[in-house]
């Protein structure tokens, strides 16, 4: 199954992730099918979570399940749009 999940880079302390397409039987740091966004948790409130929406539709409507993790930052995207 392909998953909408998160990849983690940055140091100790400093994290960073990539919201990416990936198989769901990959490991996390693994090769990925496409890279749709961005997440840095340390970031302020505007900028912590930026992703390419059209390509989540697409990844959605394909068959594609987020994990909770992006889920949740979705949801919380969708709401501060309005």
């Amino acid at each position: 199954m392909v998953r909408i999940r998160l990849k983690k880079f940055g140091t100790k302390k400093r994290p960073f992730y990539r919201v990416v397409v990936q198989d769901s039987r990959k490991p996390r740091d693994g090769t990925t099918i496409e890279e749709i966004g961005t997440y840095c948790p340390i970031e302020v409130e505007e900028k912590q979570f930026a992703v390419n929406a059209e390509r989540v539709k697409y990844w959605i409507g394909v068959g594609a399940q987020p994990s909770d993790t992006v889920k949740k930052l979705l949801n919380k995207a969708a709401k501060a749009a309005k």
